[in-house]
């Protein structure tokens, strides 16, 4: 079932994807039967609070996750082609030419040892048919386009050379040199000033608007999905907890948690004495209790909720993963999913 109104072909679409890390005292489950698509030219933002599994959701997609992590169920589509069952050779070649990757940390992303142009050069050359002399202009006209200033000079510098601004603004040139469908952003903004953050936002937007390019955009930053997602999905515990159109969730949140997390947040000229507490922390991966994971935090728990776990259902064009919607379908007289 396709969580995007869109009639297209979604970009990417995973499918009860399952992540699993085996050790001494038994599997755990990190994400929990996730599904979710990304239409061309969509930015998809991921929320959730730390633990909650987007990051590790992120990076299943590329299939980068570290060992023991694996990929214990599910599909994960890259234009109608699986992806998650590939060779690592297989995989190479999509990662950089179809799907770029932006991580929180530049430093990690960057090789010290390398300049910038050569970095840059390598990559385009790897995944696109050019010399080293037009993949050397490429990339100043990337480093232009990204907003680095006196790119030419700067193209042959270090990374240690460049601030932690200007050195993601590097990164993001290095996502989309080859010119991918999809870029997954992980946190990509969280160790930057707030001025930086709304130039790397922008320059998101327009990646969209120009190219097409969809975005996976991973934070738990509010704010930032406001200013740049279509869609949002929240995260809970390893599992979706509700996702739809950004404004909708902001502004009328279904979930419990989402209203929860909607009421935490402070709005500018909003007269409040105190802003809403969701009591409790997020369960650790041992102690995910039975039925719905937040029921032990829920305002709204009832019996149901500690014995059954809910999928997704429809409401409206959002679907939540609560029992309190299905109660109200089952009242007006419609059947249980």
């Amino acid at each position: 079932m396709t969580e995007s109104s869109s009639s297209e072909t979604p970009l990417l679409e995973v499918r009860n994807l399952r992540l699993e890390f085996p050790t001494r005292r038994g599997t755990l489950v990190a994400v929990d039967d996730v599904s979710f698509d990304i239409q061309p030219g969509e930015v998809l933002g991921v929320v959730g609070e730390s633990g909650a599994g987007k990051s590790l959701t992120g990076t299943a997609v590329i299939n980068l996750l570290e060992p023991p992590g694996q990929i214990a169920g599910g599909e994960v589509r890259l234009k109608g082609q699986r992806i998650d069952n590939l060779s690592h050779e297989q995989l190479r070649r999509i990662r950089g030419r179809q799907i770029g990757m932006v991580f929180q940390d530049p430093l990690t992303s960057l090789n010290p040892l390398y300049t910038v142009g050569k970095q840059l050069v390598e990559t385009i050359c790897t995944h696109l048919d050019m010399t080293e002399s037009q993949a050397r202009r490429r990339s100043i006209e990337l480093l232009s386009e990204v907003g680095l200033s006196a790119p030419k000079e700067r193209i042959d510098q270090y990374p240690h050379q460049f601030s932690g601004g200007m050195r993601q603004r590097i990164v993001i040139a290095l996502a989309v040199c080859a010119n991918p469908s999809l870029i997954i952003a992980d946190e990509p903004t969280t160790a930057l000033d707030v001025s930086i953050q709304a130039q790397i936002i922008d320059l998101l937007k327009r990646l969209c608007r120009e190219q097409g390019t969809a975005v996976m955009l991973i934070t738990h930053d509010m704010g930032v999905i406001a200013e740049t997602a279509d869609r949002v999905a929240v995260m809970y515990a390893g599992r979706l907890a509700e996702i739809g159109p950004v404004q909708k969730v902001i502004k009328h949140p279904f979930h419990p948690y989402t209203k929860g997390l909607m009421g935490a947040i402070p709005t500018v000229g909003q007269k409040l004495g105190r802003l809403t507490q969701i009591d409790g922390a997020m369960p650790r991966l041992t102690e995910i209790p039975p039925g719905c994971a937040f029921n032990p935090r829920c305002p709204k728990v009832f019996e149901r909720c500690v014995r059954e776990r809910p999928d997704p259902i429809p409401v409206e064009d959002s679907k939540v993963a609560c029992w309190l919607y299905d109660e109200e379908r089952a009242m007006s007289g419609s059947t249980e999913p």
